[in-house]
């Protein structure tokens, strides 16, 4: 029988255990319950970025919406990262979780107007995130130092990095709007170089320690997801804001097809699929999904600009480059996430001409943007490129016997 003594021991242990070090990974584990929990947050952070974004579709817009978004996908990928490599099934991993959705709820208040008035709040909330999770990243760094010293220098370098992120925001904070966005552009642009450079500079040792698991596959499609369902909320915003008669509902319910293809493409393509066995591959697997997940959201929110001019002989410039423009996007990233995989080499037969139509495919939807049809027509026109570029796909899959069982269980 345990003593009471001996109880406490085992709460104080389940409390306080130390992160697992770098090279312990989990192989064949599920994604948890705290990790869909935690992801839910981001519904929120994401969706008053993209409210701004659907309340100011201009040039200027969609650049403050891209830079914003691109913080808010930095944070995620660390978030999750952590989790992935270093989180444990116990009470510190909950209690740290949970400190990073409060931190993350606050951060929602101020996404939505974080290029102007909410500017100096957002960056002060955004670097108490980034404090957190270089606090994260230093303790596991410090387990290294005991248990596997190899991985001492790539920690290092990865916490003083997120140390420099940290000042360099809280500055921001003081700075004012139009010069507080460059220096988050330029945060985010050193964030994602910064990891280009360590994938190429020490490829063995980054998929070392990052290694595509298939729960950490799985949590980057459940991103794509949460992002998809901008889509549907710009479709729901856009009708709700407006008279709902025959052509708004009908042009609503054909924008929808947009997210409906940018889903059967990634998941059929390159969802669930690993990067190929080293860190250049894992960097661009990984970078690759910010412009992903970025044209899919942005896409949403130009749904709602797109539906309220429903009635237009043609589609509004500055909504139709960026709708247009989004999936032209989204198109070309799936073609980068596409060459790092390992099924591309496998299956170069298919990701070859694949990745040429669908490189057409992003000319033809600029193309349609530049036509600036009705927007039922115009929406009409990029849901049928999609199509187009699916139907391709799955003729190239059947024909190489790639599609077995696995793909018809897509998520």
């Amino acid at each position: 029988m345990v003593t009471d003594d001996g109880t406490r021991g085992r709460l104080a242990q389940w409390l306080w255990r130390p992160p697992r070090p770098h090279g312990e990974t989990i192989t064949g584990r599920t994604v948890s319950f705290l990790e869909l929990f935690y992801d839910l947050v981001y519904v929120a952070v994401i969706g008053q970025a993209a409210h701004h974004l659907a309340e100011n579709v201009s040039v200027r817009g969609t650049a403050e919406f891209g830079v914003v978004f691109a913080l808010i996908w930095i944070a995620w990928v660390n978030g999750t990262l952590y989790l992935e490599l270093h989180g444990r099934e116990d009470g510190r991993t909950r209690n740290i979780v949970f400190v990073q959705m409060a931190v993350l709820v606050l951060l929602a208040v101020y996404a939505a107007d974080a290029a102007d008035g909410s500017g100096r709040p957002f960056a002060l909330v955004y670097a108490m995130f980034l404090t957190v999770l270089t606090w994260l990243w230093y303790s596991v760094r410090r387990q290294d130092r005991w248990d596997h010293p190899e991985f001492l220098a790539v920690a290092g370098r990865y916490v003083t990095g997120m140390g420099v992120a940290v000042v360099v925001i809280l500055v921001s904070a003081f700075l004012p709007a139009q010069p507080r966005l460059v220096v988050w552009a330029c945060s985010a642009t050193a964030w994602v170089l910064g990891m280009m450079v360590a994938g190429r500079s020490e490829p063995a040792r980054l998929y070392q320690a990052v290694p595509p698991t298939e729960s950490l596959v799985e949590r980057f499609g459940l991103f794509t997801i949460i992002v998809l369902g901008e889509v549907v909320f710009g479709v729901v915003g856009g009708l709700s804001a407006h008279d709902r008669d025959t052509k708004t509902i009908t042009t609503g319910m054909i924008a929808l097809g947009i997210g409906f293809g940018f889903w059967w493409i990634y998941f059929d393509l390159v969802g669930r699929r690993p990067p190929r066995p080293n860190g250049v591959a894992m960097m661009g697997w990984l970078l690759s999904h910010l412009p992903i997940t970025l044209s899919i959201t942005a896409a949403g929110a130009a749904m709602v600009s797109m539906i309220g001019h429903a009635h237009d002989a043609s589609t509004p410039a500055s909504t139709a480059w960026l709708l247009s423009g989004t999936v032209a996007l989204g198109l070309i990233a799936v073609i980068l996430t596409a060459r790092s995989l390992a099924d591309a080499e496998r299956l170069e037969v298919v990701y070859r001409p694949l990745s040429l139509a669908m490189a057409g495919g992003a000319g033809a939807a600029l193309v349609v943007g530049w036509a600036r049809p009705t927007p039922w027509l115009f929406a009409m026109l990029l849901a049928a490129i999609l199509t187009v570029l699916w139907f391709f796909a799955a003729t190239r899959f059947l024909r190489a016997d790639a599609w077995g069982e696995e793909r018809s269980h897509s998520p």
